[in-house]
């Protein structure tokens, strides 16, 4: 098949770790990379964001083309719904004058499934969408801080009624989609997110401390990932300081991910906000920020840690966990969306309420007191993650999705019972 991915605000090109650069880059090279490694062709549909940048990139077999609507600048997401209709002009325009025509759309966030209605209406193409993160679900948790205009729950209601499939990534999206957005259980299919085998698996945590120039001898817990506050990291801030003050048990935090290489309040503001509360927790000594590392570098970061903690308020899925159990680190994640699909509490991690930090500093301490428990929880994650969450597995499943909606499935069909094998 030839695959149209959508991704207006998330290149797969860019680096993660910045404030809308994380898990849906990480999900679009993924699958793009999956599903031309099974023999599709993929092209990502992103918006141009810098001046420099070709018409079309590359990487992997897969072109990645810069579509220009609005400025070629770095936006933040919440601002780009204006250049939409400019964006599927554009999509429409280029699918007309290619050589062979798409099978699909894969829409990945609201504005890109605003793009695919349009590309659907104009040429025909079924339409896949995966919104990633739903609007009525944003708004409940972030309230006046939510910087989206209500007009994106009307695209989202249309999108779960005309969309040939909506992707749910876990079972709490699946049951949003349905109670909040009265979808047909019919039209979705529930398909996780996932890891790269290749990126993550265990190493050992001595030389992975040494290589990131980590002290051997202290309890430590990472964080990582976006550097905003729905994230939570403040909640990981003041649980350790329970923990040293209260618990008599102290641990150093690490904490990956903002705008820039190198840690700067500057580039990215969350790190001063937190290294203000670092201080009013006095353990400013034991909370280290780390800044943005690049792909190679993560599986150092997730197996040098004692213990991978991640309590975001909400989430529709959440990719980091997975790979901290990839690599054979215990998770302490929040009991929301995806993390509660993921982590299996008690055998690969512990579930915790978020927003509370007492309770994350039990679950902290409950590690740290008992090594065994936390190296059996290590051990479970990683094998669970082997057995349902590869990113092979998620673009075989998407890909029949794919073949289903653009009658594809059929076609394959027709083969096997003619030629006896689909080659």
């Amino acid at each position: 098949m030839k695959i149209a991915l959508i991704s207006e605000h998330a290149s797969p090109l860019a680096v993660a770790g910045g404030v809308d650069s994380g898990g849906q880059n990480i999900y679009v090279a993924n699958i793009a990379r999956q599903l031309v490694r099974i023999g599709h062709e993929v092209d990502v549909f992103t918006r141009c964001d810098r001046s420099l940048l070709p018409l079309i990139s590359r990487f992997e077999n897969i072109r990645v083309i810069n579509v220009p609507a609005g400025p070629a600048v770095q936006l933040p997401k919440e601002q780009l719904l204006p250049h939409m209709d400019t964006f599927a002009a554009f999509m429409i325009d280029f699918m007309k004058r290619e050589a062979s025509p798409y099978h699909v759309t894969h829409a990945n966030f609201f504005m890109s499934g605003l793009v695919g209605l349009q590309i659907k209406r104009a040429l025909g193409i079924p339409l896949v969408t995966t919104f990633h993160a739903l609007g009525r679900v944003r708004r409940l948790h972030q309230g006046e801080s939510d910087g989206f205009p209500d007009a994106r729950f009307d695209i989202e209601d249309e999108l779960v009624r005309v969309s040939d499939s909506v992707i749910a990534e876990c079972p709490q999206d699946e049951n949003d989609l349905i109670h909040l957005y009265d979808a047909d259980p019919a039209r979705i299919d529930l398909v996780p997110c996932g890891f790269d085998r290749t990126e993550f698996h265990p190493l050992d945590k001595t030389r992975s401390r040494e290589r990131l120039g980590w002290p051997q001898d202290k309890f430590i817990v990472l964080q990582l990932g976006r550097m905003v506050p729905r994230k939570g990291v403040d909640n990981v801030i003041r649980a350790l300081g329970r923990c040293a003050h209260e618990l008599g048990e102290d641990a150093d935090l690490y904490v990956a991910g903002g705008n820039s290489d190198e840690a700067n309040e500057q580039a990215t503001p969350e790190i001063g906000r937190l290294r203000r509360i670092a201080i009013d927790c006095a353990i400013e000594g034991r909370v280290h920020f780390v800044g943005r590392h690049g792909r190679a570098t993560l599986r150092h970061f997730y197996n040098a840690a004692d213990v991978f903690v991640t309590t975001p308020w909400y989430e529709p899925f959440g990719i980091t966990p997975l790979e901290a159990m990839a690599c054979g680190t215990p998770v302490i994640g929040a009991d929301v969306g995806g993390i509660r699909y993921s982590v299996a509490h008690g055998k690969t991690g512990l579930l915790v309420p978020p927003k509370d930090p007492d309770a994350l500093a039990q679950a902290l301490v409950t590690l740290k007191r008992d090594p065994a428990l936390a190296r059996r929880m290590g051990e479970a994650g990683l094998a669970r993650t082997q057995a349902i969450f590869a990113w092979a597995s998620v673009a075989q499943s998407l890909a029949r999705v794919y073949a289903r909606v653009s009658g594809e499935e059929a076609v394959e069909t027709s083969r096997v019972a003619i030629g006896g094998a689909v080659r």
